[in-house]
């Protein structure tokens, strides 16, 4: 009897923390497909964003059509990519593709003061800053979660429910965020480009010494030039 119950209760246990930790994953689980989720929204809005600045650089530019081209293509795979390691390595490839469009920008001055392509990257760049607050919340989950399933005896459970590990979102250098550019118009203001760039304050030059004070003269010739005053009139 005694026997029977030790059986029961280890069973009991054992049903206990089955459940505790396939919940435990669960959770943890959609919590990252949340976390992706909320970037894909803003990947969303990137990719709706590229067709108009790539069709307003057109307007001012003549022979780029390979750097249209290899953005068309970018973002074509961006959008087809089915798996997230997929998707992070076309989103990589689609910033420095745009980053190139930026460099082209700098060759055309009418493009840069315009209006509307000031706007078009002023939205990037904010798509861009919303990506890269999203992309460290969901590391942050995803390394949660893959600790969870890893650590003993997490990892025994995890292995008999088949929970896998997930992929961090490593951007590449400098892919969070669009290129510096600042515009300069033609009276002489400056606009902020991608990053919001301050222009740099000038610096005043070494002022020359003060000259020394002259020294009173109080000798006889000082003394003679004070007694030579206009007579007062009676």
């Amino acid at each position: 009897m005694a026997g029977l119950i030790i059986v029961l209760v280890v069973l009991v246990l054992l049903i206990v923390l089955f459940v505790g930790f396939y919940n435990s994953f669960v959770r943890q689980r959609n919590r990252v497909d949340n976390a992706w989720a909320q970037i894909e929204v803003q990947l969303q809005r990137r990719h709706d964003l590229v067709p108009n600045l790539v069709e307003t650089v057109r307007g001012y530019t003549q022979h780029e059509s390979e750097t249209f081209t290899q953005i068309a293509n970018a973002r074509n795979a961006a959008i087809s990519a089915s798996t997230v390691d997929e998707k992070i390595a076309a989103e990589n490839t689609l910033t420095s593709t745009l980053r190139s469009l930026f460099a082209v920008a700098e060759a055309y001055p009418d493009l840069k003061a315009n209006a509307n392509f000031l706007d078009l990257q002023q939205q990037l760049q904010d798509t861009e800053n919303r990506i890269s607050v999203m992309r460290q919340s969901y590391n942050d989950t995803v390394m949660s979660y893959n600790n969870s399933i890893q650590q003993f005896p997490g990892n025994i459970f995890a292995g008999l429910f088949h929970f896998e590990r997930r992929t961090l979102y490593s951007a590449d250098a400098g892919a969070s965020a669009a290129p510096q550019v600042i515009f300069v118009n033609n009276s002489g203001s400056t606009a902020q480009g991608a990053q919001g760039a301050v222009p740099a304050q000038q610096t005043p030059g070494p002022q020359p010494p003060a000259s020394p004070a002259q020294p009173q003269d109080h000798g006889p010739a000082a003394q003679q030039d004070s007694g030579q005053q206009t007579p007062s009139q009676g």
